[in-house]
């Protein structure tokens, strides 16, 4: 693993980064096609639809081993499309093995969309945060943390020293398990800097008292993701630096990496992160010195970042081993939020010719009762208020009046809001009972089984669902 700035050797950096096609304007029907008319199926945004900018998984017709990214902005971000273009042209001329590169974009009318390469393996805040069978190791850690600094120093090399909304989500995995920035931040607003959406906590001092980032603002979030790293925690700087100050920085280690690292690397990587979170910006390192103080820390640079983080590698490593759609990729990796999301959009469409074959009864004040109590579940439902819409749901259920298989969906994941897995998981068996060859009923079962700690079983069931869901496409 070199240092950033050596040659490669026997030019296999240049050669690899060849191979990525030329930045290119693409039309809004080759995106569509790409994307099965921009699918909700096809989304890969950490919030779903809910997100105002949008990035879908696609493929090009022209190019079927090709997976790319798409960012589709919301149609108010850029109203100045030559600026569009000329941002999109500028961020696309980049080519590096730290960057999930631009490769192209579109703007069409009041559309703006961006293409660039697809990262297979997820994100860094998926396996810090969220990880299922390991933590992420001390090694691989330490060497995010190189691989993002030689990524900034790039960009900075290039002219692009800001970069916008620098986070865990921001750092994709490739194909072989290699840390990459997402290309993204570099242009999603206006190169004058006033674009700094993030949680204030987590904000550089300089953008609160003038409302301007700068590139030390950018090594201040550098520093938030060493925290990150270091805790796998998102923890606010302001209480980090606190146990730093009375030498408690013991305490902010996540607990997973006990007997990985000495004393002295664990407190020299904390020194680190204290001089990038700064109050100064002009006291803070630039991106060169966090460079050489990360590469003296780097640990098992002979092993392959696939090897560390225990991912498949090889022909298989492109190609996900099970194609889950949106929904089951939501459970699989247990993000309630966009599976929420997901079936309140996809509403009660799959209980027809399910549900109505029961619901042709006589109509009685019981039959009015239960449909009462399912409207106002599926308002709490809307409302998030899971507590609230497990109780309506419930007494429809007992109504006994109608099966609806959607239901049953939703109860399972209010349950699992509220941490009762073993609830949901009853739920979820139900609506596979109602309706047998439903594949949301496996995917669902499939995150409790997540939550309650059974992860093979867990895995059965996204297969099933996939093999459901195959079936579905074929009638």
């Amino acid at each position: 693993m070199g240092v950033f700035g050596e040659s490669p050797k026997k030019g296999a950096k240049s050669d690899r980064n060849s191979l990525i096609p030329g930045f290119s304007e693409f039309s809004l029907e080759d995106l569509k096609a790409a994307t099965n008319g921009f699918s909700m199926y096809n989304i890969i945004s950490e919030h779903g639809d809910k997100a105002p900018n949008i990035v879908y998984k696609g493929k090009l017709d022209n190019n079927n081993d090709r997976w790319i990214a798409i960012k589709r902005f919301h149609k108010t971000a850029w109203p100045d499309s030559r600026q569009f273009i000329e941002e999109a042209r500028s961020v696309g001329n980049f080519r590096s093995e730290r960057l999930a590169n631009l490769i192209g974009c579109c703007c069409e009318g009041d559309e703006r969309l961006l293409v660039a390469e697809f990262m297979p393996n997820g994100t860094l805040a998926k396996h810090l945060f969220h990880w299922d069978t390991q933590p992420l190791k001390w090694a691989m850690r330490l060497r995010v943390a190189l691989y993002l600094a030689q990524a900034l120093e790039y960009c900075s090399s290039k002219g692009r020293a800001l970069y916008h909304d620098l986070n865990a989500y921001r750092i994709l995995f490739d194909k072989d398990g290699n840390p990459r920035l997402s290309c993204f931040g570099l242009m999603k607003n206006s190169r004058d800097g006033k674009s700094y959406s993030t949680n204030l906590a987590f904000t550089p001092p300089e953008y609160l008292k003038t409302g301007r980032v700068m590139a030390e603002s950018v090594v201040y979030s550098f520093g938030t993701l060493l925290l990150d790293l270091l805790s796998g925690r998102h923890i606010p700087p302001s209480h980090a630096l606190d146990l730093i100050r009375v030498k408690n920085f013991r305490t902010l280690v996540d607990s997973c990496l006990e007997g990985q690292f000495t004393n002295d690397d664990g407190t020299e990587l904390v020194r680190l992160a204290s001089r990038c979170l700064q109050y100064e910006a002009r006291e803070r390192p630039n991106t060169k010195s966090v460079i050489r103080a990360l590469v003296s820390l780097q640990k098992e640079t002979e092993v392959p970042s696939y090897v560390l983080m225990s991912i498949p590698h090889g022909t298989q490593s492109a190609k996900p081993p099970l194609p889950l759609t949106p929904l089951g990729e939501a459970c699989s990796r247990m993000d309630l939020t966009a599976i929420h999301g997901i079936l309140e959009k996809i509403g009660y469409k799959d209980d027809e010719g399910i549900a109505s074959e029961l619901s042709l009864q006589m109509w009685t004040n019981r039959m009015q009762e239960s449909l009462n109590s399912k409207q106002q579940g599926d308002s709490a439902f809307r409302a998030k208020d899971f507590a609230s819409a497990i109780d309506c749901y419930t007494r429809f259920i007992n109504g006994g009046t109608m099966a609806s298989p959607t239901v049953f969906a939703r109860r399972c994941l209010s349950y699992l809001m509220i941490d009762m897995p073993q609830e949901a998981l009853g739920d979820a068996m139900q609506a596979q009972l109602v309706f047998l060859e439903w594949p949301t009923a496996s995917y669902l079962q499939a995150a409790a089984l997540f939550a309650l700690g059974m992860d093979s079983d867990a895995q059965e069931c996204l297969k099933d669902g996939t093999k459901l869901e195959a079936m579905r496409n074929k009638t």
